[in-house]
């Protein structure tokens, strides 16, 4: 279904061993009883994993992401969703989790990819501007100057064209993503906050593309590509999660 020049951007949070623990309560009534496990009981029974040991991090986004390098597809970036406002976590021999893994994948190493959609402004003074942009060409290592043909991947309009690495009016965005988590009103779990999804869908598409959503939830995708004029499909087999959709969407026709 996904186009020659078409990316994949999966989001993936971990998990740890259970060990084996039955009966050891849910946590209603804590911070963390808002995840689903808690609010139906099922923690209570979570399975262990033969292959590691009690309270091992089972490292599920890396473990799926290398999995689907290995069945072909190109993985091209890890991205760290650096949460300000991370979920509080009771325990006192680790560090609390404040992140989560972004992939971005695709099915060939020509892909679309609008850089200068999602570019950030820069970061250093005036002179350090000038600095990374001046006229001298580097060798041994770094230089000024890169042939770029492919600045939204698969296209062939730029050969040849010659890019700064430096340019004043911005800077290619980093691997490292701090975005607030935001609240939903809606008995979903898993929601993640536009900001998220916005840099996804400008570097992976233009307007008018249509975006595939496999896991819809709560339509935050829905949501983003309707603001920024992209096609939209969502897909859910939670029939809770897709009437959440159909509320939201009526709450947005009597906001209009």
């Amino acid at each position: 279904m996904l186009k020659p020049d078409g990316t994949v951007w999966i989001n993936l949070g971990d998990s740890y061993n259970a060990a084996g623990r039955q009966d050891h309560g849910t946590r209603l009534g804590c911070k963390q009883g808002t995840n689903r496990a808690s609010a139906d009981g099922s923690d209570a029974f979570r399975p262990t994993a033969r292959n590691l040991k009690p309270k091992d991090l089972c490292g599920i986004p890396w473990r799926v992401a290398l999995a689907l390098q290995a069945y072909g597809w190109f993985l091209r970036s890890d991205i760290i969703w650096a949460k300000p406002n991370p979920m509080p976590e009771s325990v006192t021999d680790r560090p609390t989790k404040s992140h989560e893994y972004l992939f971005l994948l695709s099915k060939s190493e020509r892909y679309y990819y609008d850089a200068e959609a999602i570019m950030e402004p820069c970061q250093s003074g005036p002179s350090d501007i000038k600095k990374m942009t001046e006229g001298l060409e580097r060798i041994g290592g770094k230089h000024k100057e890169l042939d770029d043909p492919l600045s939204k991947a698969n296209q062939n309009t730029n050969i040849g064209q010659k890019r700064s690495v430096g340019r004043p009016e911005g800077r290619n965005k980093r691997s490292v993503w701090t975005i607030p988590t935001e609240p939903f009103h809606g008995a979903h779990f898993a929601t993640f906050p536009k900001a998220l999804v916005k840099p996804c869908i400008l570097a992976g598409s233009r307007p008018g593309d249509l975006v595939l959503d496999p896991f819809s939830g709560s339509g935050t995708v829905g949501a983003v590509c309707a603001e920024l004029g992209r096609q939209y499909i969502g897909i859910e087999l939670n029939p809770d999660y897709a009437e959440l959709r159909k509320e939201e969407r009526s709450v947005l026709s009597l906001q209009i």
